[in-house]
């Protein structure tokens, strides 16, 4: 149950009606929550919006509307007009009621919507080159894409967790090289081979080669170079994406598909869709390549698709991979996460969609912005534990997967972020998911205490009771749980869940402090432990989302 959302639907059905009685036409009744409480608890503008057609004062149409209003049946409990016209309403004390019943009725459910109607949706995030370790952008995108998804899947859309494998193309060709390099070089010495210019200087290339001379000795030494260089990948590439496998279930990420770059390859789609983009007529040769005029969606040059020596760009490739989502896998929207140094490849992608029939205001993009992490006020880069380039693996070790999923959503994903690592395992109310752990696990130990005393909730609590201004705040912020996963499935944006939890444990905390829940006063005690119980299962609710741990005791 949204009860917001029922509110809402209440609101605009009265003022629709009113509108029409009063001999106007409104399409479209925007409904906002004022700041201020004294000016109601949800407004309406469409005096304003009416005047030019109506041709009257705002506040003229606003009386008129009021007045044939009827608001039997509703939570509306008074209509008001306000400043030059602002439309007001005051609701009765029962939606909070209804809204609670609702929490306990519906437990670990409570929060679902059905705003997506099952439309299939795809998440894709992450997608990290397997030729290396993943980074703090990854660790970002991870926790966003993550999240997301799962509030997606809770406001009722059918979604699909993807990640992005390249395994073909340059960065493939660049991994090869480099193993066959550091093999080389570990059978015969360091000077028997040049290493590439801009090959991978990592480690974990020469611990590749190590590994794969383990197994199979200098079998490859004499062998082609193509031979040897898809000998050591085929080896590496897999340990590298089951490698990505382990470090993001670490993190708590489970996908649903892991979709192969070399698939659109080898079954033809890259070479289709560069054929589809030719008959759109935004396509040319030049200089022996097959340009596309990228300049027509907005960019400052044209992008090759086909190189001079006949290999597609990655472009041309992404551009295929897009289309099979949409016209191979029918899916209905689909949402990319994407670092900020892939900004001005977004208008790109949209306007290639378009070039080839498909819409591409179906195509979503989240930029997120640069992590920058931060320890003892300073900015830190490498890892305590290795001494090197902190990966997402070192920062999952250093600060738990918890702290790490809850900080990355502290902010809007197109905001920097700086990553205080001390703050993240402080033990004390000044580190967010501290807080809000240590509100749930204050909730159970409650529980338990009450238990202990022979006191269980029991049903048709006298909610009337709850009237201290602490007991309507958090009842009103428990049950805005399903408006709010409606608001972040409408903008995208899964930092609204960490700070409407954070909001929550300190109304939880005001509360706690000023209204002492086992009183002498049996029917009370019973209203006050209906709301603990509510607050509990909220707080769980949106850690499930945010895959974040509920602790009963700290």
């Amino acid at each position: 149950m949204n009860i917001i959302q029922n509110i809402k639907n209440q609101i605009e059905s009265v003022v629709k009606d009113g509108v029409n009685k009063a001999g106007y036409e409104a399409d479209v009744i925007e409904i906002e929550i004022p700041a201020n409480k004294s000016n109601g608890d949800f407004s309406v503008n469409t005096a304003m919006k009416l005047t030019k057609t109506a041709k009257r004062p705002p506040r003229e149409i606003a009386t008129a509307i009021v007045e044939a209003i009827d608001t039997d049946g509703t939570y509306i409990d008074r209509v008001e007009i306000a400043g030059p016209g602002f439309i007001n309403f005051y609701l009765n004390e029962q939606w909070r009621y209804d809204g609670l019943k609702a929490v306990l009725s519906e437990g670990e459910n409570f929060g679902r919507t059905n705003i997506g109607n099952g439309k299939k949706v795809m998440v894709e995030f992450v997608s990290a080159n397997p030729t290396g370790p993943m980074h703090m952008g990854n660790a970002r995108g991870g926790a966003l894409g993550d999240t997301l998804a799962n509030a997606l899947s809770w406001a009722g859309f059918d979604v699909t967790k993807e990640f992005y494998v390249n395994d073909a193309g340059a960065q493939i060709e660049k991994f090869g090289k480099s193993l066959e390099a550091r093999y080389i070089q570990q059978l015969k010495g360091e000077d028997a081979f040049e290493f590439p210019e801009d090959g991978y200087q990592g480690d974990d290339i020469r611990e590749h080669a190590k590994n794969f001379i383990a197994i199979n000795g200098d079998k490859y030494l004499d062998c082609d170079s193509d031979t040897r260089r898809k000998a050591l990948v085929d080896y590496a590439l897999e340990l590298n994406v089951q490698g990505l496998v382990d470090g993001l279930a670490k993190y708590r990420i489970f996908y649903d598909v892991w979709f192969r770059e070399s698939t659109i390859h080898a079954n033809g789609e890259v070479a289709q869709t560069i054929e589809d983009l030719k008959k759109s007529g935004i396509t040319y040769e030049k200089d022996g390549a097959l340009w596309i005029k990228t300049t027509e969606f907005g960019s400052e040059k044209d992008e090759v698709l086909i190189r001079a020596n006949g290999i597609p760009t990655y472009f041309a490739v992404d551009i295929a991979y897009h289309k099979n989502k949409f016209a191979i896998r029918n899916f209905d929207k689909v949402i990319n996460v994407w670092g900020a140094d892939h900004h001005g490849h977004v208008a790109r992608m949209k306007g290639a969609m378009d070039a080839i029939g498909i819409d591409s205001s179906k195509l979503e993009i989240v930029i997120m912005q640069l992590v920058r992490l931060m320890r003892n006020g300073e900015v830190a880069r490498m890892s305590k534990r290795t001494g090197k380039m902190i990966t997402m693996n070192d920062l999952i070790d250093e600060i738990g997967c918890d702290a790490a999923r809850f900080f990355f959503n502290l902010r809007q994903a197109g905001s920097h972020l700086d990553f205080d690592l001390d703050l993240a395992i402080a033990q004390n109310s000044d580190n967010p998911v501290f807080y809000v752990q240590y509100a749930h696990a204050r909730i159970c130990s409650i529980i338990r205490t009450l238990e202990s005393e022979g006191i269980t909730l029991g049903e048709n609590a006298d909610l009337t009771l709850l009237t201290n201004p602490e007991e309507l705040a958090l009842t009103e912020k428990i049950i805005s749980l399903p408006d709010e996963i409606n608001q972040v499935a409408d903008s995208l944006e899964p930092s609204r869940l960490t700070r409407y939890v954070l909001d929550l444990a300190a109304l939880f905390h005001s509360f706690y402090n000023s209204c002492k829940v086992n009183t002498d006063d049996a029917a009370l005690t019973q209203a006050r432990l209906t709301l603990v119980y509510a607050a509990r299962t909220v707080i769980r609710n949106v850690f499930e989302i945010l895959k974040v741990t509920a602790p009963e005791k700290m």
